[in-house]
């Protein structure tokens, strides 16, 4: 049967982003889910819960529920942030309003007031402020944002003002509430469904009240036969499904399939029955020809036997993997994602950090697109290189790309790219670049790479001007010991040459960090760390994050340990999430304690602070247990020439 077919009788998919995904632009799953199965002919439409809740929570009447719950709680069990925000309740419940329309710009005027410092109400959160005012200038900010730099100054006060309030949530009405990482610890490598079994049957929250209120409304709304829910994130797995709760409770007749990021890394291995009390369908990886087959079999045209990765609850009360052999949708074939029903001017630009290269995360609205599926190194130790999102690299001519760009522009009215792959081709990207100046096509764009040599200086100049604005990129634990060992494929001085010449051709650079590697010591750690502190001294990267390195059961490290010289400790039966592995270090380095150090560091770098100063001051260890680093001094100058 052909896929067109499949629209010849009614028949509604209404595909969900859950809380929390990201609140300055939409997730992009369900606007590639949308557009592809519109291509097809299908009748497809899609909601935003995440942000949806948000804008639902963060209101006069809201904050009003909030107040409740927070006076219901006994006085000796309230935080700093709670009686704050109880002594100030009136400010905050007359500048709630005014303040979300200035983050969504449509209220640029109001900037004037916040920043002034005299119309928010200044909780815990702007405590921090204080450390940048070390001139006692009383202006703490001059130094980030100058005399012109009003709207980012002001959206930065608004953002710590979100975060406060972000704060009350958690400490008064749900312990579990952040923007990003919502409830992750029920869901995120957890062996057995019981926790989140448990919280899915406790006492509603306030903020579960709310979402169940969006929940039906949305399904009102669009009446759907079929609901996806997209999880890229643990810390989207409790509200999706809380979502997928209220709609089996209220239309039992709706099936429900889960899908994502999440999904397609740590449930691999599930056999808990109890997931399909709350769910029909789970798919695994590219999701175009799953449900292309899901919604044939809905329609009684396809057993349930030749559904595709997806399992189901059998008629024996186990769960089982259906995988029917069929071939995936071909990268060129997928179609264009569309962000049509999606309130795209309600998205929050928030700017919680200062450095101009790390906000992009947070700040502005940015259109999500892929330059290919996969990657096409597909080589690093600590990635999941045997999962299909890595391992199967396809391409689309650039010729299609800058179609997909030219449909989405005229559809949003934005002309904002983010690049979304897990390291973008160079071959590619050059070839997208001189599509967009031969078709005279603008836009703003960045993505990620790997920092590898095919990035001559010349190639930056050609990416910038076709609207590159930023890179990030791996440079992960900064030793070339460790980048051998974990096949990145690019040397310290590779890197630094890269990104200088990214820099010098205007593009800002971020590099991805870790530390914790297995064999990494403590005289790896201070040099990574010297390596970082020229990098930024030297104007090759502008930004960067550390994080603790995370053993895998899909990565070469996890999968064969005894090559990276560590043992991993044996995982408990798992039934439910199965993903990061716990392993034993000979070298036996305190790394949580390092942790801290590096990321302040790296924090201060990023403005510009510290870069003089001994990298071994930012350890904190006994006196005399730190070692020198043995890296020279001006070892990235000199690779740079200088």
């Amino acid at each position: 049967m052909s896929e067109t077919s499949l629209a010849t009788s009614s028949f509604r998919v209404l595909s969900l982003i859950p809380p929390m995904t990201q609140l300055n632009t939409p997730y992009p799953s369900t606007a590639y889910l949308t557009g592809f199965l519109r291509s097809q002919g299908l009748d497809a439409v899609q909601e935003d819960l995440a942000l949806a809740l948000v804008l639902a929570l963060f209101t006069p009447t809201g904050l009003s529920q909030v107040r409740d719950a927070a006076l219901a709680k006994p006085e000796a069990e309230r935080t700093a942030c709670v009686n704050y925000f109880l002594d100030y309740f009136e400010r905050y419940q007359s500048t709630i309003a005014p303040t979300i329309a200035f983050l969504q710009g449509r209220d640029s005027t109001l900037s004037h007031r916040i920043a002034g410092r005299g119309f928010l109400p200044e909780g815990p959160r702007f405590v921090a402020l204080d450390a940048y005012d070390d001139e006692g200038s009383g202006d703490p900010l001059a130094w980030a944002f100058g005399a012109l730099g009003q709207q980012d100054r002001a959206r930065h006060l608004a953002t710590l003002y979100l975060n406060d309030l972000a704060d009350v949530l958690r400490d008064a009405v749900d312990s579990r509430f952040e923007f990003v990482r919502y409830a992750e610890q029920l869901a995120g490598s957890q062996a057995t469904f019981e926790p989140l079994a448990q919280a899915l049957q406790a006492p509603r929250t306030l903020v579960d009240d709310m979402l169940q209120a969006l929940t039906l409304h949305v399904i009102a709304k669009h009446q759907p036969q079929l609901v996806l829910l997209s999880v890229p994130f643990p810390g989207a797995v409790y509200a999706a499904f809380r979502m997928a709760q209220t709609i089996k409770a209220h239309h039992p007749h709706i099936r429900i399939g889960l899908g994502g990021g999440f999904v397609n890394t740590e449930l691999r291995e599930l056999t808990e029955p109890r997931v399909f009390d709350y769910v029909d369908f789970i798919s695994l990886d590219a999701g175009e020809r799953p449900l292309l087959a899901l919604i044939e079999h809905l329609r009684g045209k396809r057993s349930v036997q030749r559904l595709v990765r997806t399992f189901v609850r059998n008629e024996a009360g186990k769960v089982q993997l259906m995988n029917w052999a069929e071939p995936d949708v071909p990268f060129e074939e997928v179609g264009t994602p569309t962000w049509d029903g999606l309130p795209l001017d309600r998205y929050l630009s928030l700017l919680d950090m200062l450095n101009p290269m790390h906000r992009l995360w947070s700040d502005g609205r940015w259109n999500k697109l892929t330059v290919a599926h996969g990657c096409y190194w597909k080589k690093c130790s600590f990635c999941d290189v045997s999962l299909d999102y890595i391992s199967r690299y396809e391409t689309a001519s650039a010729t299609t790309l800058v179609d997909r760009i030219e449909q989405i522009v005229a559809e949003t009215g934005q002309t904002g790219f983010h690049f979304v792959d897990e390291a973008a081709p160079p071959k590619a990207l050059k070839a997208l670049a001189e599509e967009l100046l031969r078709r005279k096509v603008h836009i703003s764009w960045w993505g990620n790479i790997r920092f590898e040599k095919t990035f001559t200086p010349g190639l930056a100049e050609l990416l910038a001007e076709s609207g590159c604005i930023a890179m990030s990129g791996g440079l992960e634990v900064a030793s070339d010991r460790l980048l051998t060992l974990m096949k990145k494929g690019v040397s310290v001085e590779q890197v630094a040459q890269v990104t200088k010449g990214f820099s010098e051709a205007g593009i800002l650079v971020h590099a991805y960090l870790m530390y914790g590697f297995p064999t990494q010591n403590l005289q790896d750690t201070v040099d990574a760390l010297e390596y970082v502190r020229q990098l930024f001294e030297n104007g090759c990267i502008q930004s960067g994050f550390f994080h603790r390195f995370a053993c895998t059961v899909h990565s070469p490290v996890g999968k064969n340990p005894a090559d990276y010289g560590v043992q991993v400790v044996p995982l408990p039966e798992v039934s439910f999430a199965k993903n990061d592995i716990a392993f034993i270090d000979p070298t036996g380095t305190e790394h949580d304690t390092l942790g801290q150090g590096l990321k302040k560091a790296i924090y201060n770098y990023m403005h510009g602070v510290g870069l003089e100063e001994d990298v071994r001051q930012w350890f904190e260890l006994p006196k005399g247990k730190c070692p020198k680093t043995s890296v020279p001094r001006h070892k990235i100058a000199k690779a740079l020439g200088y």
